[in-house]
């Protein structure tokens, strides 16, 4: 019996998220109030009470995200779960940065520092409408790839998100993610569309946006954190400070290998995965990866008290 934390990514974000638990525990206010003090700004007003155009901006999710996910977390801990009660911790994309947190790899304040940069490096790498992204369901990774390798024709297309046996993400140029969209149906995808994202985030056309995390990580302290980290662009356990760095480095232009992570959790004994912070789309996945894994939700006060009610 085995547990493992994980943390969502962009597009899980709702106006509203996180504000119970702020209410009910003091510690998951705190972390909104120490995002808002990094940020020099009222982040938490616009995450509860603000636009959901404005919350879905990159800059503004990705911190969010993070608050909301590590507000969970504390309350978690208020409840007495101890970190490493957890084997793994792990998150999509953005919630990387969430789980180091967690582990202590990376300080809440300058996690949001970070995530802030990585939002505004990553919109501002492509100009608006030259990249796109696109959801390939169907299809299994190495079809999607080569798919995604036949679509290029000189432009980027590569596979950014590995994130079920069922779902691909590709990303690249608009013109070269299009013809991947004609080409997966072609190949017999269930469903190919085009996603509602402002940049083609995990490719190559983020280079910029990767060098300015690389100068923007080299100034921030990280730990060896408490519980290992499965690391996206390699799907393996990463508990070294430079290599940590390196990695989150690479993770801006590198693919986001969540079905491989997810199966190694299980393969070395994880049966339970709770998705802590917003929505449920981490869990989905789990279950079409590993039937065997059985997975929690724990995003409100409500659902904190029932993960803590199972012997946290």
């Amino acid at each position: 019996m085995a547990l493992a934390l994980v943390f969502p990514g962009q597009g899980a974000q709702t106006v509203g998220m996180g504000r119970d638990l702020a209410e009910a525990y003091p510690a998951a206010r705190a972390v909104f109030d120490e995002v808002d003090a990094a940020l020099g700004e009222k982040l938490s007003d616009l995450i509860w009470n603000g636009s959901s155009d404005d919350l879905t901006l990159t800059a503004n999710a990705q911190p969010a995200l993070m608050a909301t996910s590590l507000a969970a977390f504390r309350a978690l801990e208020a409840e007495g779960f101890v970190t490493d009660r957890a084997a793994f911790v792990a998150g999509h994309s953005l919630g990387e940065y969430s789980a180091l947190a967690a582990a202590g790899a990376i300080g809440v304040a300058d996690a949001a520092r970070l995530l802030r940069l990585r939002g505004q490096a990553m919109q501002e790498a492509v100009p608006v409408g030259q990249g796109a992204m696109a959801a390939l369901l169907g299809l299994d990774f190495e079809a999607a790839q080569g798919v995604a390798e036949r679509a290029a024709q000189g432009q980027v297309c590569q596979a950014a998100n590995d994130n079920d046996p069922s779902q691909v993400v590709v990303s690249g140029h608009r013109e070269a993610v299009e013809r991947a969209v004609e080409l997966a149906k072609e190949a017999g995808a269930k469903r190919a569309l085009m996603l509602p994202v402002s940049a083609p985030f995990h490719c190559a056309l983020m280079q910029p946006a990767a060098e300015r995390m690389q100068a923007a990580l080299a100034e921030v302290t990280i730990n060896a954190p408490t519980v290992p980290v499965v690391a996206n662009v390699t799907a393996a356990p990463v508990s070294d400070p430079d290599e940590i760095r390196r990695l989150l480095v690479e993770q801006v232009t590198g693919s986001v290998r969540w079905r491989e992570s997810v199966a190694a959790m299980g393969a070395a004994g994880v049966d339970e995965i709770w998705e802590v912070g917003a929505g449920k789309a981490l869990s989905g996945m789990v279950k079409r990866i590993d039937r065997g894994i059985t997975t929690r939700t724990v995003g409100t006060a409500d659902e904190v008290k029932a993960a803590a009610g199972q012997g946290a």
